[in-house]
């Protein structure tokens, strides 16, 4: 499970953290108040990793509460949001957010992951934290700036290892989420999880039926916004994760093979498809399009006599299944999800382009049908492109280009693109002094295909007479004085 390193620890880091101001002022306040306290957490691993940070997480002896709110008076008043319920308080400061919390111990009970909260001591705080690299923390007290590191966080993060403080099978089962933040930062950091450690996710697998899908969706979005997401799905397919929460991907594995006729794995396929798009966009919704650009394979899967493998209509079947997977996994029902449904059910059209002669029809078509998001649907079909060989992804490519010229070349003369009918709903009604009905539909629908089809030019005057023509054709007879 080696991985290269994506972040390398220095531990002179810790200097520009005690030069900041607002950590400076923390520990004078810190000190006023007699109040032990420590910055702890991902703060500290993101700064000896120099990764850019911007909440900064204190841990004190006592009450967060009253000491966010005394360096708020500091601060000249700043505003304290407090969490009573999980006993935290937060300042923002310019970039910076602050939250401030008592150190404490918890203990769990089997059906949730809400722990029961009690005062505790530093080294207690520490053995509650998820992973050692998280448990790291920097004084802010006489001994301002020294690292206190109970379980060899700093050698983890030199040696990119992924660990648990206590033993990983009660830290697991305890809290099922830190599985699958385990993987998410072993994906984000190109770090390894441990190997107990790994074993013991395996495990306690099951123990992800206790927790929300939001927060599960949450840390798988978190993985697919990483560098190289495949990372982080490989990780929880070994682990058995990813068939509990994503079983319509695992579904895309293997390699059937029949009369000496294998097709590509899929499974494979899709995670090169979506570490290709990734240098392209951060934009979620389009690496969730190449994610599921595929997902309707295994269902359409068939072997014909003469001609292979085929997987006919999983680009539509594909689009259908997507709502069901939203819906699952607590995402949002609208324009995002309807975004991911058009880049899916339109995957397949730019290459069949490639593939044949090109009418100027199916390229009205394509732009009409991608609109504003042609641009992300190329972006799709590129990183669609995994062959091993350079000469076929060269020629693709190429295709592609030539596509990409038509597309501009048709769209400069016919404006299809954000297309607005040149014939509105209300002109027809008013032409024909008719209310709203069928006809109009038929009558606009009419209209746009010519258009597509290049019967008549994207002008008003053309649109107006075939209106005309349409009208009389169903019986419409022009209101009087318009004829």
């Amino acid at each position: 499970m080696a991985k290269s390193r994506s972040y390398v620890p220095d531990i002179s880091r810790i200097d520009k953290v005690l030069k900041m101001p607002l950590i400076k002022l923390i520990s004078e306040v810190a000190g006023l108040k007699q109040r032990e306290s420590y910055v702890i957490g991902g703060f500290v691993r993101d700064t000896l990793i120099g990764r850019a940070v911007k909440d900064i997480d204190v841990v004190t002896l006592g009450s967060g509460i009253e000491l966010a709110k005394e360096v708020a008076k500091e601060l000249g008043g700043a505003e304290v949001h407090i969490f009573k319920n999980f006993g935290t308080a937060m300042i923002k400061k310019g970039d910076f957010e602050m939250e401030f919390v008592g150190a404490r111990k918890e203990s769990y009970r089997a059906d949730s992951r809400k722990p029961l909260v009690e005062d505790g001591t530093l080294k207690e705080d520490q053995e509650r934290r998820d992973f050692t690299i998280n448990a790291l923390a920097i004084s802010l007290n006489h001994d301002f700036g020294a690292l206190v590191d109970p379980f060899n966080g700093i050698d983890d993060l030199k040696n990119g290892i992924i660990r648990t403080p206590l033993d990983p099978d009660k830290t697991y089962s305890d809290d099922p989420l830190r599985m699958m933040r385990a993987i998410r930062f072993a994906a984000q950091l190109g770090f390894t999880i441990e190997e107990r450690s790994f074993n013991a996710i395996k495990t306690n697998a099951h123990r992800l039926e206790i927790v929300s899908h939001e927060r599960i969706t949450d840390e798988l979005n978190k993985i697919i916004l990483c560098k190289k997401p495949s990372l982080g799905f490989i990780l929880l397919d070994q682990c058995g994760i990813l068939d509990m929460i994503f079983p319509e991907f695992v579904a895309l594995k293997g390699v059937d093979t029949r009369k000496g006729i294998s097709h590509k794995d899929n499974f494979y396929h899709t995670l090169q498809v979506l570490d290709n798009i990734c240098p392209h966009t951060n934009d979620l919704y389009l690496r969730w399009s190449a994610i599921l650009h595929d997902i309707a394979k295994p269902p359409t899967k068939r072997f014909q006599d003469g001609v292979g493998w085929t997987f006919h209509g999983h680009e539509v079947r594909g689009a259908r299944m997507v709502p069901g997977i939203f819906r699952r996994m607590k995402m949002p029902l609208d324009s995002k999800m309807k975004y991911v449904q058009k880049l899916v059910n339109l995957h397949l059209r730019p290459i069949a382009l490639t593939k044949e002669e090109i009418t100027d029809s199916a390229i009205r078509r394509l732009l009409f049908d991608a609109d504003e998001d042609l641009d992300d649907l190329m972006t799709l079909c590129r990183a669609d492109i995994t062959s091993k060989n350079d000469g076929k992804v060269k020629r693709y490519l190429r295709n592609y280009d030539m596509v990409i010229q038509k597309l501009a070349e048709v769209e400069e003369n016919d404006r299809i693109k954000n297309w607005q009918p040149p014939v509105t709903g209300e002109e027809v009604m008013k032409y024909f002094g008719i209310g709203p009905g069928r006809e109009i539909g038929v009558i606009k629908n009419t209209i746009k295909e010519a258009i597509l089809d290049g019967i008549i030019p994207n002008e008003k005057a053309d649109a107006l007479r075939l209106m005309k023509e349409k009208g009389e054709e169903l019986g419409l007879i022009p209101k009087k004085g318009k004829a």
